[in-house]
């Protein structure tokens, strides 16, 4: 077999196995055999680009970024529904329908919680995709929905134009991850799946799109040049043959039985990956939809019924803390348990200390409880005329419940945060913060690795990296013999990183690592750092009270201490070493904007802080330069306004040299 005949059989098994497994949900190999076949693709059609395919399983990873999506119109227009809240509006919508078409068969369906999408095929081959937008015109998403494995990128049938409709969504599952992971980052967290998904596809770049797994549920077919079809359920089975990932749905003739089928998807709304929002109900047989036809904004052939959030009344037992990755305390509501949703709920979440205080939230107290989101339970009112008597008004610790260490509230926000260095509920994202690319620089521990070193005891502070051996990392999945010793090498060689590295990995408040270079340049050796007052730290430019009192509290906290003495026995430097050629920048703040081309950001950040100059990402009346490059946008825009100086890459050079 040739290297071209191995780039077509691959492409063709690698889809097939994506099929499997994104639509089939039934996979034939694992996801390492699959990995394996796809970089020995990736590797092959390196050697012979023209090989590369639009549907090659290569190309489902996110393009180039772009600057905009464009307009698309919509050739049958992706009409919204009339949503309806109970019964009785449901029957008087088929006694309505009956009048017109009597004996009509019904089609009802989850009403996916996602972002609506058409999709168009041209000659059997994925043409583009576009947003619902107003339902006449949407957005152009195509590069994004390129990313979403279970769309094909090619047909069987090969019929001039396709275009079907579906519902783009992120599964729970997949959503509960990316927060996980948001969370051990410090990021906010995303609100819902439905809010995640929409902001997902209307990303510029692809890429970021594609590391969100999005997913879809195709519901109806728009247009097909050269097919007819007399119901909805033909397209559906039609559409499911072209490998469609389709929404399930049954048929149903009556009101009874119709009623019966939206109370059961309503009870076991759970049972499907994706967030339900209601039902929808449509007519089956299509000629019968045409008679019917369609008002300004919504066809007469069909409704979705909205489930309102589902409350109950229970009693609050006991309100236990949690502490999170990033050391936020949260409150959490222990109830008597109680069906709810599908589901029994034994807790519900409290948020912070000024959601209980606002509601006057007690342990004792009858409250009402909702899914907010259909997700997540949570406390809507209280009862307070149940009220026991002698309950008290509920207080947050003043130390973590985990570690002792004191905990401090967020100077703008309601979050009350632990200050352990070496709090347990916080290993992994501080180690995560630690080994990251802007602090310690370790390659090759990311928050997988590090939470295997986590789990198997071998490590439980920054310190502990330090004493691995190539043997224990290889004994962890997916480490072999040569990654083991490169990552042992890397955490060797940040031993010998420069001191503002290491103030950046400690991770406390505020302080970033422009700051940690400030503090780092400024004392010159960590023991310095930790004798200095909160007033010689606030005599810092670009430290203020705030800054100083997080450092200050931060050093004098004990666990700190045994951070750094441990830390400084395993031979991690703490003591300055960048070189301040000389101080012609002091006191000036550098903007740097668009494509350099003599040298890297990093690079030329560097330049600046080693002549006692600082480089900023805004502009800003006290920016001194600003430094444009190729493609300047906003930044140059903005610093024309203020009237600050631009400067262009070779006056920057010269006022280097």
């Amino acid at each position: 077999m040739t290297q071209r005949e191995e780039i077509r059989k691959l492409q063709e098994e690698l889809n097939e196995h994506g099929r499997r497994y994104y639509v089939e949900d039934a996979p034939v190999i694992s996801d390492f055999e699959y990995d394996r076949l796809l970089r020995r693709l990736e590797e092959l059609e390196a050697l012979y680009p023209d090989m590369v395919t639009p549907d090659s399983p290569t190309q489902r990873v996110g393009g180039a970024a772009l600057r905009e999506f464009a307009p698309v119109e919509h050739p049958v227009p992706l009409e919204s529904l009339q949503d309806v809240f109970n019964g009785e509006e449901v029957e008087q919508f088929l006694e309505r329908v009956a009048e017109t078409v009597p004996e009509a068969a019904y089609s009802v369906e989850p009403k996916v919680d996602g972002l609506s999408v058409a999709l168009e095929y041209r000659d059997g081959v994925f043409y583009r995709g576009a947003t619902r937008g107003d339902g006449r015109v949407g957005e152009d998403v195509s590069e994004n929905l390129r990313t979403i494995r279970s769309i094909p990128m090619t047909l069987p049938d090969k019929l001039p134009r396709l275009i079907v409709r579906g519902e783009v969504y992120m599964a729970r599952q997949v959503f509960e991850e990316i927060n996980a992971r948001r969370e051990i980052e410090g990021k906010p967290l995303m609100a819902n799946p439905r809010n995640a998904a929409a902001g997902s596809l209307r990303q510029l770049d692809p890429k970021v799109a594609a590391q969100r797994k999005l997913d879809i549920a195709v519901f109806n077919l728009q247009l097909a040049e050269g097919r007819t079809f007399s119901t909805h359920t033909e397209t559906i089975e039609y559409l499911a043959s072209q490998h469609f990932k389709v929404i399930p749905h049954k048929l149903l003739s009556g009101a009874s039985a119709i009623l019966r089928e939206i109370d059961r998807l309503g009870e076991e709304r759970m049972a499907f990956p994706f967030d339900i929002d209601g039902a929808v109900l449509k007519i089956d047989e299509l000629s019968r939809r045409e008679v019917l036809g369609s008002t300004s904004k919504s066809p007469k052939w069909a409704i979705a019924y909205k489930y309102p959030p589902e409350k109950k009344q229970t009693v609050l037992r006991d309100i236990v803390v949690q502490v999170g990755r990033t050391g936020v305390l949260t409150p959490k509501a222990e109830l008597e348990p109680v069906r709810l949703a599908g589901t029994t709920v034994t807790y519900a979440t409290l948020h912070n200390q000024d959601f209980i205080a606002e509601k006057d939230i007690r342990v004792g107290d009858t409250v009402v409880v909702q899914k907010a989101g259909e997700i997540i339970p949570e406390i809507v009112e209280v009862i307070y005329a149940k009220r026991p008597d002698g309950t008290k008004p509920y207080q947050l610790p003043d130390r973590c419940p985990v570690c002792g260490a004191p905990v401090s509230r967020d100077e703008d926000g309601a979050a009350v945060r632990c200050t352990g260095a070496e709090c347990p509920a916080q290993r992994l994202r501080n180690l995560t913060h630690f080994a990251s690319r802007n602090a310690m620089d370790i390659d090759g521990l990311g928050p997988a690795v590090l939470q295997q070193l986590i789990d198997s005891g071998l490590v439980k502070t920054a310190a502990d990296l330090y004493t691995l051996s190539a043997q224990d990392i290889a004994q962890l999945d997916r480490m072999g013999e040569k990654s083991a010793q490169n990552a042992v090498d890397a955490i060797a060689a940040s031993r010998e990183n420069d001191l503002w590295r290491l103030i950046n990995a400690l991770g406390i408040r505020q302080v970033g690592d422009k700051a940690a270079k400030v503090l780092s340049a400024h004392f010159g050796t960590m023991d310095a750092l930790c004798e200095a007052s909160e007033e010689e730290l606030t005599a810092i430019d670009d430290v203020g009270p705030v800054t100083a009192a997080y450092i200050r509290a931060w050093l004098a906290d004990p666990q700190s201490q045994d951070l750094l003495r441990r830390l400084r026995a395993v031979g991690v430097n703490m003591t300055c070493k960048e070189e301040i050629l000389d101080s012609r920048f002091a006191g000036m703040t550098f903007v740097l904007t668009g494509a350099l081309e003599k040298f890297t950001r990093e690079e030329a950040t560097a330049m600046i802080e080693q002549r006692g100059g600082k480089a900023s990402g805004s502009v800003s009346k006290k920016t001194t330069y600003v430094v444009a490059g190729e493609n300047a946008g906003s930044k140059l825009r903005k610093a024309q306004e203020l009237g600050v100086p631009v400067i262009s890459e070779e006056d920057f050079l010269a006022l280097l040299q």
